[in-house]
């Protein structure tokens, strides 16, 4: 494992944040990948967690997704890009951490074949950098309606350098997240996970 893909105000500060490489086959017929394998994960990264839901997204160029994040519920998410290219990134929202608002990223393309480990805790996004992008994630919990919310993916205290070519393509709730500020401050008001 290593983290030499990562930028950001956290790379090198955020070691729950891993950066997988998973192993390619390749031959002339092309190439095989082994995306997903629990047993891998936990004895070679140290992630053990349950697996219940699958997501699959297809955004077009320019759509920024994020940055997401969930009361009560958090989820892990293990995340891969099938298809064309994203910059992903992982904020840390733990409202006790020494690297609160702090974030990584990375990209992750279909040629990379790179996968992103973003534990609880933390908010995720990211920007389609090609015409289209294919974005898988498996969670570590199910989606519950009502726990998602979004830290403004432009907030100026967490400052993402987003690769961004023109102004990106946002939901309606995207654009309208959260400061920093308010994150921790629902956050701190939030009821414990458990």
């Amino acid at each position: 494992m290593s983290s030499d893909h990562f930028v950001g105000t956290g790379a090198g500060l955020m070691p729950e944040v891993l950066l997988i490489h998973p192993t390619v086959h390749e031959d002339r017929r092309g190439t095989f990948r082994e995306t997903f394998s629990e047993k891998r994960l936990r004895v070679e990264h140290g992630i053990d967690r349950d697996w219940p839901q699958d997501n699959h997204s297809n955004s077009h160029a320019n759509v920024l997704r994020g940055i997401h994040f969930q009361l009560g519920a958090p989820q892990g998410k293990l995340v891969s890009c099938m298809l064309g290219s994203i910059f992903d990134v992982a904020v840390d929202l733990r409202p006790d951490s020494s690297s609160f608002g702090l974030w990584v990223g990375t990209e992750l393309s279909r040629s990379n074949g790179l996968q992103l480990w973003i534990p609880e805790g933390f908010g995720h996004g990211f920007l389609v950098l090609t015409e289209s992008a294919d974005v898988t994630y498996k969670v570590t919990c199910l989606y519950q309606a009502g726990s998602s919310r979004t830290l403004a993916y432009d907030d100026p205290s967490v400052a993402v350098a987003w690769p961004i070519n023109g102004e990106p393509i946002l939901s309606e709730e995207d654009a309208r997240g959260l400061s920093l500020d308010d994150v921790r401050e629902l956050l701190t008001a939030a009821p414990p996970d458990h």
